[in-house]
């Protein structure tokens, strides 16, 4: 009943847009956020928000967030002591780069065996506390035992060394069939854990030297926290494309939920480590998240980038993004529709059903001390602007469609794309990328 309440939620038009002073835009965004019920959200099943002393929601487990960083001496200590040398692939940097500044809290380290059967097959470390996807260093290295001290390094970085207390001989298709519920190479992470990752799990805490270099800066939990508001709700946006008109529009329209504090806030939070093998390269996007946040410039949307390997695991992955952005500093977490979803390889059949992952995050939002905000299907119609599609069909409104194909089209051609679809900005970003690709 709530799911298909909010299929039904009417969405007004573009903030930027509104600004302007159009009354007719006005209007419907008003009638929108009447259209907002509780029943419409999850009063339901909300989390109650527990904040420290500084306002803001404590971090996951309740405790202080854990900074692996150290200091330059023990560090040059730490170092002098490893026995073995790993470079990282893309995906583990970003594994230890989330782990050392605190973004896995509580976790100090790389799950040891114990640990990564309890995430697999209950989603719990072994103290029950709630954890969506193992974290785990892989190598292929059989020399390494536990009781070595590991050097990790990153493209011409040492970035931190590995105690290892813990070595094992994974079941990977245990492991992808809990995690993923797939066994199948058709699926990106499937086939990750089982052509990418070496045949040995390892397990123990990790000391910190410095975060990898990247193009794109990546603030710690603890720097976005110390610019978020006090004593409010911040709602976070995942993302892993650039942001279009439609995405704007919603998580724009989520501050108006009931659930969501009126002086509230949303956090642009993209993922910018290895995604799919289509998607659009990080930097890109990148630059296209920085070019949008001065187009639109809205006090009520923060930004921020997230060095995060994403599984594509749809429900357990959605847990995992409200962790981490709790320990980020929000309260409320967008879950939008087949989240973090992914198609077959082989056939392009879904493996999650559209609102499996919006439904498992609402059943584990109580017990996370999270609430969710569901996102909703708009699309975009001559009449009302942007409203969701079941309405859009039951009014017999003019819906105008452009799909992702036709848009990658228009880029390559040097067509005009619609304002109605995307920004300005975004676009040239996109353009200036395919030129560069034709070098």
């Amino acid at each position: 009943m709530i799911a298909a309440g909010l299929r039904q939620l009417t969405t007004g038009a573009l903030q930027p847009l509104l600004q302007s002073g159009m009354p007719a835009l006005a209007a419907a965004a008003a009638a929108s956020r009447r259209a907002f019920s509780v029943a419409a959200t999850n009063g339901d099943t909300d989390g109650v928000i527990s904040r420290g002393a500084d306002g803001l929601i404590l971090p996951h487990g309740g405790g202080s967030l854990v900074n692996l960083m150290a200091g330059s001496a023990a560090a040059e200590e730490a170092r002098s002591r490893c026995q073995y040398e790993l470079e990282l692939t893309e995906r583990q940097a970003c594994d230890v780069e989330l782990l050392t500044v605190g973004g896995f809290t509580p976790l100090d380290g790389f799950m040891n065996e114990d640990a990564y059967r309890s995430v697999v097959d209950k989603m719990r470390l072994p103290n029950g506390l709630l954890f969506g996807l193992p974290v785990v260093m892989d190598t292929r290295n059989d020399a390494i035992k536990p009781g070595a001290k590991v050097l990790l390094t990153y493209k011409g970085q040492d970035i931190a060394t590995l105690d290892v207390e813990s070595r094992w001989t994974p079941n990977k298709v245990v492991e992808v069939s809990q995690c993923y519920g797939s066994t199948s190479l058709e699926h990106p992470a499937v086939s990750m854990v089982a052509t990418e990752r070496g045949p040995l799990y390892l397990g123990g805490k990790v000391t910190g030297f410095e975060l990898p270099k990247r193009v794109f800066p990546c603030q710690t939990p603890e720097q976005v926290r110390s610019e978020l508001p006090t004593g409010t709700d911040v709602v976070a946006f995942q993302c892993r494309n650039p942001i279009h008109r439609a995405h704007y529009e919603l998580f724009i329209r989520a501050l108006d939920a009931p659930n969501v504090a009126k002086d509230g806030v949303v956090l642009v939070h993209p993922t910018c480590g290895p995604t799919q093998d289509d998607d659009i390269p990080g930097i890109v996007r990148y630059h296209t998240y920085e070019v949008l946040q001065k187009e639109v410039q809205n006090p009520r949307v923060r930004w921020a980038y997230l060095p995060y390997s994403m599984h594509m695991a749809g429900p357990r992955e959605a847990i995992q993004h409200m962790i981490i952005r709790k320990n980020y500093g929000c309260t409320h977490f967008i879950i939008g529709r087949d989240m973090a979803g992914c198609k077959s390889s082989l056939t392009g059949e879904d493996f999650y059903g559209a609102y499996d992952a919006q439904d498992f995050a609402k059943a584990h939002a109580k017990e996370l001390g999270m609430k969710t905000v569901p996102s909703l299907n708009v699309v975009f119609t001559e009449e009302k602007g942007y409203i969701t599609a079941d309405v859009a069909e039951k009014e017999g409104l003019h819906v105008k469609k452009l799909s992702g194909t036709k848009f990658r089209q228009m880029l390559r051609n040097g067509e005009d794309i619609p304002d109605w679809f995307a920004f300005k900005s975004v676009v040239q970003v996109l353009r200036d990328h395919q030129q560069h690709q034709k070098q």
